[in-house]
């Protein structure tokens, strides 16, 4: 009879509603609330204890926590991934393990002081689309970081990030690798570069945002933008660009997308070299507040807006005859010989005397020497 009340039917009521029902649901209650407190000590061990973890919005933040490498243990949910403000100075394929964060698909690493990034660090992503670099000091930027094969990755924020200008051919031979083809946003911007090595974009064909501001630029000559077909905007503001050559701007025209080209707080030198810039100027609608774009030499041009400006106002500096200058350097470079051997005869001729006793001395030493030796035979 006891077990028929346990596991058989509840023995009917007089009105014939079974009794003893109402225990099943504090039971089931009770299993919910385990089921509940395994399920988030499962994700709280999932955890690492330096970071705060969300699995709800699939994301870990591990900011300012004075962290020297990537926490190991992350969740295996993440897709956006925090490091930003700690010291780690060196990254490799050991601080991405394959097989552990298929879903990442975002990674800051910001403001980490961090120097090197090894090959392979990130080839253990398949789902990277994000990666931010920014305010770091980067020695050593290996060509494989992502791997030897095509990315997904789709944003790269190098802002800041370069320890001098010296290493932009590390970035140079980073983005000519196959891993870029899905690249549509490039931040190279506040990294003091003076100049662009040639080829440096020429196989992003996805990109569509390129930022360069605040850098120190004084030419583009060299750059290749014509593969750039998808380009929609370019950043090249505070700069130090003199004048765009024809060729840059039969670039700039050949790109069916470009909407959008910043050249403000630039040292535009106007004379008759900014012709055709000029030209192209007043005629096109990229430029952004293009009206704003000031001459800052030569004297007498200075604050002139650039589309206001007369050609009849352009001065071209005098041509010098190179053959001519090198005439003059070598006139120059013998006078200077001539000084210096005239100045050497009278030196000599000053301390004639005492040279002459010099010479002297020497002859009879080495007679001394030559009777010496005849005598000891």
């Amino acid at each position: 009879m006891l077990g028929c009340c346990l596991w058989g039917s509840a023995p009917r009521t007089p009105t014939g509603e079974k009794r003893g029902a109402g225990w099943l649901e504090p039971l089931l209650l009770l299993l919910v609330v385990v089921l509940s407190s395994w399920v988030l000590a499962q994700q709280t061990a999932d955890c690492p204890g330096t970071c705060d973890c969300s699995e709800a919005a699939r994301t870990v933040k591990c900011i300012n926590r004075n962290l020297t490498e990537v926490p190991v243990g992350l969740p295996r949910y993440v897709r956006n991934l925090f490091l930003m403000g700690n010291h780690i100075q060196n990254v490799s394929s050991a601080s991405f393990p394959p097989e552990t964060l298929l879903e990442l698909s975002s990674l800051n690493l910001s403001s980490n002081r961090l120097q090197w990034v090894e090959a392979g660090t990130f080839a253990g992503l398949p789902n990277l689309k994000q990666l931010d670099l920014s305010n770091n000091s980067l020695l050593e930027l290996s060509p494989m970081a992502l791997g030897n094969t095509s990315s997904p990755l789709e944003e790269l924020n190098l802002r800041n990030s370069l320890y001098n200008n010296s290493y932009v051919t590390a970035v140079a031979q980073l983005l000519q690798q196959e891993a870029f083809l899905n690249l549509k946003r490039l931040d190279l911007s506040e990294n003091t570069l003076f100049y662009l090595p040639q080829g440096m974009f020429a196989a992003l064909h996805s990109l569509q945002h390129l930022d360069l501001h605040n850098n120190s630029l004084v030419s583009l000559h060299g750059v290749t933008l014509e593969n750039l077909r998808q380009l929609q905007s370019v950043n090249l503001s505070g700069n130090a660009l003199k004048r765009l050559r024809n060729s840059t701007l039969l670039q700039l025209r050949g790109l069916p997308r470009l909407t959008s080209l910043n050249l403000t707080h630039n040292a535009w030198v106007c004379d008759c070299g900014i012709e055709d810039m000029v030209s192209w100027l007043k005629e096109s609608d990229l430029v952004e507040a293009k009206a704003s774009l000031k001459c800052s030499y030569p004297k007498g041009m200075e604050n002139r807006s650039l589309v206001a400006i007369d050609f009849s106002e352009l001065s071209c500096p005098e041509p010098t005859d190179n053959q001519t200058q090198l005439q003059t350097s070598y006139v120059f470079l013998g006078i200077v010989l001539a000084l210096i051997g005239a100045i050497f005869l009278l030196v000599l001729y000053l301390n004639r005397k005492g040279i002459k006793k010099w010479m002297y001395n020497i002859r009879d030493a080495c007679r001394d020497h030559m009777e010496g030796y005849h005598y000891s035979i």
